[in-house]
């Protein structure tokens, strides 16, 4: 090296690659329709399908309800009513007000000896949509029971008004757009580091890259960081349209918005690690989307991205729990629209840093370069 020669700059050349890589993606339709387009159209279908979905009661019941009542036999072999149990009363509370329990019923031993049970029931405005029908369907169990109990039909259940809870509204779009976010991610991210990383590779890129001054890290990072940033903007998109368009909560404003930023970068740097890890173990790009497939479409059904977890059998939940796209999903949802802070959420940032060192560990061993 000549003596007035400036040294190399690693930050002039981790930025050249940031740039080109970054020029390059804008460079692909395909992946502005797959990371913007695509969820967007994706939001707006689930999203329009409002709070409903389908004829379905989920219910809990109080402590101390008369579980021998023929009401209650009732309740239990009503197709359209599924009782809920909870360990504890924080969580059903959470249910209650985000509307994913319609209602809780107490079933109470009546002190009037004309009758027999006293049926109450409390809900909130969250599940204004199912409380609505519930309550016929509750009336029609009570002249059923009565029906065949006395062939007078003599009056043995009271149900009474229910007890509402004004609560903030929990729109579906409060579900739908943090599963989308996932799914945008997850499976953009994954596509784009493989296939941009083994075409490196393949090219010789990576192995003139690897002969030059620039040290590996950043060669890594600036690929990796173009990516990034692109994930970003479309994150940033679907966030402003889902607040501004679809009206997505987001409870303490650009507050929020800045820790689902956060969450974000997380996740994106994970998936950034098993990117490299498939790119690196196939022998041709054919075997790429196997494996991205392979990797993502479980978590795409079971993550809470479209439908929630509950919906699973217990068994099959304990599995979706340990999942990294279901960490991602459940904190963006506690920071949108509970209002909690990203240090709340650190149970998912904990399960998504396990993941992190487990993808990384195995990237760094097969990491090839030619």
């Amino acid at each position: 090296m000549k003596a007035n020669q400036p040294p190399y700059s690693q930050t002039r050349a981790l930025w050249a690659i940031t740039k080109a890589s970054f020029k390059a993606i804008f460079g692909n339709p395909s992946a502005i329709i797959f990371s913007i387009l695509f969820p967007i159209i994706f939001v707006m279908i689930f999203g329009a399908f409002g709070n409903g979905g389908g004829v379905s009661y989920r219910v809990a019941l109080s402590p101390g309800s008369d579980t021998t009542s023929d009401f209650y036999q009732g309740m239990k072999l009503t197709p359209v009513i599924r009782i809920v149990n909870y360990s504890d009363t924080v969580a059903l509370n959470k249910d209650l007000v985000k509307g994913k329990l319609t209602a809780v019923v107490s079933i109470e031993k009546s002190t009037d000896s004309s009758l027999t049970h006293v049926i109450k029931v409390k809900s909130t405005t969250a599940s204004a949509n199912t409380l609505g029908s519930f309550m016929p369907v509750l009336d029609y169990l009570r002249l059923r029971v009565e029906t065949e109990n006395n062939p007078d039909a003599v009056q043995l259940v009271k149900i009474e008004d229910p007890q509402i809870k004004q609560v903030r509204k929990y729109r579906q779009i409060d579900f739908i757009l943090p599963g989308q976010l996932g799914f945008s991610i997850l499976f953009s991210t994954l596509f784009g580091i493989a296939f941009t990383f083994f075409g490196l590779r393949e090219q010789l890129v990576l192995k003139r890259f690897y002969a030059s001054p620039v040290k590996k890290i950043n060669i890594l990072l600036g690929i990796g960081m173009s990516r990034l940033f692109f994930q970003l903007l479309s994150v940033i998109v679907l966030i402003l349209f889902g607040h501004f368009v679809l009206n997505f909560t987001l409870h303490h404003g650009i507050f929020t918005f800045l820790e689902i930023i956060v969450m974000t970068i997380l996740m994106l740097f994970l998936l950034m690690g098993v990117g490299l890890i498939f790119s690196s173990i196939v022998k041709s790009d054919t075997s790429i989307p196997l494996l991205i497939n392979l990797f993502g479409f479980p978590q795409m059904m079971l993550s809470g991205t479209f439908f929630p977890i509950e919906v699973f059998p217990k068994w099959l939940q304990e599995i979706c729990y340990v999942l990294p796209l279901t960490q991602f999903n459940t904190a963006v949802r506690k920071i949108s629209f509970e209002g909690l802070s990203i240090l709340d959420c650190w149970k998912e940032i904990g399960i998504l840093g396990i993941w992190m060192v487990i993808i990384y560990a195995i990237a760094v061993r097969v990491l090839k370069w030619e």
